[in-house]
């Protein structure tokens, strides 16, 4: 099949195109790199199968295709603070733009959004039946409205238009390839621990999140994907195994071997206290769950850390 993957220059998009490449498919990476990164497709750029379009998504050019995801906007609090415009167009005139695309074409659609329309859940865990509690006017709006609005957006397409389209909410994602400075946690805190510095946390630690491994949500999001009887369907897709931040910080200690000193910080503005995924849909519909454990991930990832700290030990060696 042929796969528009918008954003499949970031984090989440470039193991999404790796993995489709993998698998047979044809790839069209369409991105406009103002988060996104070159050397996350660095590897993909000379494939036969692989194209690549530096544009942005509100004004993608008709393109055919047979699935489009729809995986471009900034995720982390760092860039959607930064880019808060171009992540509210992002989910509205991009997700307009693509899903006409898909009307045009005939091509499935699979709109990339987040645990964030959760808010500050007052339903534990999240099921996909639960409608949130957002602060619309906060400093996460900017993400969560936008998402939000886009899930509405592509309901709206479906219904009137009859593109085929499912939604799937992601929770926290981690591994190689995230940002070492968008402000996550877990980047955050292997590149302090390597570092030899305190773990920084954010409010006094009891905060959760679930953490799950990239390749476990790429093979969830690719089930979604390429089910075309899905349609009008929403999944939450992420790990169900919560842990709070105090012990996210002494399992990187342990993944790193630092020698896991904390140092706490002001808790940040409307920052949710638990998040928790129901994955019952997933698990029922396509008996996927996470595999990779959280120990195991926070080793492949700081292990990648520790290969980009080397290599521009080298750089900066020349």
């Amino acid at each position: 099949m042929r796969v528009l993957v918008a954003g499949g220059a970031g984090f989440v998009g470039s193991h999404v195109c790796e993995e489709l490449l993998r698998r047979g498919h044809e790839v069209i990476c369409l991105d406009n790199m103002i988060t996104g990164q070159f050397d996350n497709i660095a590897g993909l750029e000379d494939h036969p199968r692989f194209d690549f379009l530096r544009e942005d998504v509100v004004r993608a050019p008709l393109l055919r295709a047979d699935v489009v995801l729809h995986l471009a906007s900034p995720a982390s609090p760092v860039q959607y603070r930064r880019f808060s415009i171009e992540t509210m167009l992002a989910n509205s005139a991009g997700t307009h733009r693509l899903l006409a695309i898909a009307s045009d074409v005939g091509a499935r659609f699979v709109f990339a959004s987040t645990s964030e329309v959760y808010g500050d859940p007052l339903k534990h865990p999240q099921p996909e039946t639960y409608w949130g509690n957002v602060n619309p006017n906060g400093p996460r709006s900017c993400y969560d409205e936008s998402k939000r609005y886009g899930e509405a957006l592509t309901f709206e397409y479906r219904r009137k238009h009859r593109v085929n389209a499912s939604i799937v909410r992601i929770f926290n994602t981690y591994g190689p390839r995230m940002d070492a400075e968008d402000g996550r946690a877990v980047p955050s805190f292997i590149n302090a621990s390597l570092g030899n510095a305190p773990i920084p946390i954010q409010g006094d630690g009891t905060q959760t999140r679930s953490f799950c491994y990239v390749s476990d949500l790429v093979d969830g999001l690719l089930h979604v994907a390429f089910d075309r009887d899905a349609d009008g369907e929403v999944f939450n897709i992420g790990n169900p195994h919560e842990v709070n931040m105090l012990d996210l910080a002494h399992l990187v200690a342990e993944a790193t071997g630092g020698v896991g000193d904390i140092v706490f910080t002001p808790p940040a503005a409307d920052d949710p206290q638990r998040r928790r995924p129901d994955i019952s849909r997933m698990a029922e519909r396509y008996g996927w769950r996470p595999q990779v454990p959280l120990i195991e991930g926070l080793r492949r990832t700081s292990a990648y850390y520790c290969s980009r700290r080397f290599e521009a030990m080298l750089a900066e060696a020349v």
